[in-house]
């Protein structure tokens, strides 16, 4: 069914005009949409973007990159990244080839709707301007006719009446302006005429040529429009169907890697990453205290054996707190790095000329000074010992004998496979600088052959280096797993020899414990401690002060001090620092060269006494001498 504007809506001028401006309000509401639509697709990706990267794990968190449900989440992360960029893409899809195009196009339909309804108003005045034109003539040729009418009555009633000259005169003259009337008459007879046939012409043009010529292209005009939106439409679901297969991808590949968890390995990759290889410790010993009962000895002999079996009978090294203690206390310490040679600008004026490091004290020297020190200054040394220095200021050795047996043996594996990566590339760099050689030397042209050798050279050197290494770890590894043969082997022997043999009831327990092997001492941090006696003693002596550990109330500060140098804190235990800061002091330098400070209440650690300006308070330096004086 084919319908025209020009021939079904010939007098519907002033509806057409509202519905083609109804048109374009839809078409820039449209657009504005689209905008809208594109703004908030931008800002659901940024958002997706920022989650993402918020929850991003760390690069230096290491146990992340071991466990499947961390490599899962890590996984849905990185797709949930390509979905926002997906997104992203399809912002600028509706914004670029959508919303600009609609919003040129709107202007051009303004343009051209104006242009065809100017026309369609001048046609309009024209077939106005027409009929008031013969309205006019219609008009006057009824006057005329009605003034020609009345002019010829009255020359007939004046004929009747002609009885004397002078009657015969007006008659005449009556006549002649009836005759007048009548010619007038009939020139507005033609004239009307005339007009009524080019009013008749004009109008037949306006409504059956110009108005459907007129509204026929204010109809393509309307339907040009409902195309447009109609692409657009198109458009806006073909540019969100493009993302919808990378986003399906991306969907798949979060549910295989939900799928990929495994509960079963990552408790085992537990036990591989916190198996220390120690055994478990045997049964404890019975005591027996009726013996000294029995026999008649003094009262201070049977107090000194109960004193000597209590200071044996302590617990067990897995189920002591401060096992540690005595280790780190006798474990050298990295001395601090001494002040910059050529200080910024900022720390020259004000800072004084650096003090060398202090010696390091003898560990007796040290064990004496906390024993015999006040209870308070006792109390705030064992926590700085926690919080503080028994964190390690140094790097381990290089055998790593510093691990327990099993996680050594692991460091060593890896450190290993490492080498063995690295001498593979070192190799296949030697092999193509070998070849590259046998090419200059066939074609000089090419290049000069001599000048490779250095590089040559520093691969061998390299290799070398690598190949001690390699059999330097090698060594150790055979160590470890030598260690942890022994100790399986001594477990199964150990366990068949505590079911068959029985207890003897009243044996010392010192004599058993000093009789044990030196495997049997090892404390759960690779350590030895040879000299049995000294370490229960020392333990004897520190575990009154076990309690003063539960309360982790924060140190009070004894004064400021102000950062001359940069530092940058590296080594665990250590606070980092930039020049000008100002931060709390919460233990003076003890001899050792590192001064323990406080940022913010949060942050805490040991900074190089040369690297800062101290000003204690005077309340402060009165409790420090009080406390070196007890």
């Amino acid at each position: 069914m084919s319908c025209s504007w020009g021939t079904e809506l010939w007098d519907q001028f002033d509806n057409l005009e509202k519905h083609t401006s109804w048109g374009i309000d839809f078409l820039e509401r449209y657009s504005k949409f689209i905008k809208e639509r594109a703004d908030i697709e931008l800002s659901y990706a940024k958002q997706i973007r920022s989650l993402s990267k918020k929850y991003h794990p760390k690069r230096s968190r290491e146990d992340e990159s071991r466990y499947t449900w961390c490599l899962a989440f890590a996984a849905t992360l990185q797709q949930l990244n390509e979905l926002a960029v997906q997104r992203e893409e399809l912002a600028e899809n509706l914004n670029t080839q959508i919303a600009c195009e609609l919003t040129r196009y709107t202007q051009e339909v303004k343009t051209e709707r104006k242009t065809h309804f100017q026309d369609g108003r001048r046609a309009q005045q024209h077939i106005e301007s027409s009929w008031k034109q013969l309205e006019s003539s219609k008009r006057r040729f009824e006057r005329d006719c009605k003034e020609a009418e009345r002019a010829q009555q009255v020359s007939d009633r004046i004929d009747l009446d002609n009885k004397t000259d002078g009657e015969k005169r007006c008659s005449l003259k009556a006549r002649q302006t009836a005759q007048q009337k009548k010619q007038a008459a009939e020139e507005s007879r033609k004239e009307y005429v005339t007009s009524l046939n080019q009013f008749n012409q004009d109008q037949h043009q306006h409504y059956h040529t110009l108005v459907p010529v007129i509204y026929q292209r204010i109809q393509d005009m309307e339907e040009r429009r409902i195309e447009r939106i109609c692409e657009a439409m198109r458009s806006s679901a073909e540019a969100e169907r493009k993302v919808l297969p990378v986003v399906s991808r991306c969907l798949d590949v979060m549910m295989d890697a939900s799928e990929g968890i495994q509960p079963r390995m990552d408790t085992q990759q537990v036990v591989e990453v916190y198996k220390s290889g120690f055994d478990p410790p045997g049964d404890v010993e019975f005591e027996d205290y009726s013996a000294t009962m029995r026999r008649s000895i003094s009262e201070s002999s049977y107090l000194d054996n109960r004193t000597e079996g209590r200071r044996h009978s302590r617990k067990l090294w897995p189920f002591i707190r401060k096992n540690k203690l005595l280790t780190l206390l006798s474990s050298p310490r990295q001395p601090p790095p001494p002040p910059p040679t050529s200080p910024s600008p900022g720390g020259v004026a004000n800072s004084p000329q650096s003090p060398p490091p202090a010696s390091r004290e003898p560990i007796t020297q040290r064990l004496n000074e906390l024993m015999s020190s006040g209870s308070r200054t006792r109390k705030q040394c064992l926590r700085s010992l926690k919080r503080g220095l028994s964190l390690k200021l140094g790097s381990g050795p290089a055998d790593c004998s510093h691990l327990p047996p099993e996680q050594r043996r692991k460091k060593l594996q890896t450190r290993i496979n490492n080498i063995n990566e690295e001498i593979q590339r070192e190799r296949e760099q030697r092999d193509a600088l070998l070849k590259m050689r046998e090419v200059y030397e066939r074609s000089p042209q090419m290049g000069d052959a001599g000048s490779l050798e250095p590089r040559l050279d520093e691969v061998k050197q390299s290799l070398q280096r690598l190949d001690e290494e390699l059999r330097r770890n090698q060594a150790w590894l055979s160590e470890a797993d030598s260690r942890l043969s022994d100790h399986s082997s001594r477990r199964q022997s150990g366990g068949c020899g505590l079911n068959s043999q029985a207890m003897t009831p009243g044996s010392s327990s010192l004599k058993q414990l000093d009789n044990r092997s030196p495997a049997s001492r090892e404390s759960p941090d690779g350590s030895y401690t040879e000299d049995h006696s000294a370490e229960l003693h020392f333990k004897s002596r520190s575990s009154e002060f076990d309690d003063d550990f539960d309360d982790e109330e924060p140190l009070p500060s004894i004064g400021t001090c102000k950062s001359l140098y940069p530092f940058q804190g590296q080594n665990e235990g250590t606070l980092s620092m930039v020049e000008g800061e100002l931060l709390s002091v919460v233990e003076e330098d003890k001899g050792d060269g590192w001064t323990r400070v406080r940022r913010n209440l949060e942050e805490e650690g040991y900074v190089p006494t040369s690297y800062i300006k101290v000003f204690l308070d005077a309340s402060a330096k009165g409790f420090v001498q009080s406390s070196r004086l007890v």
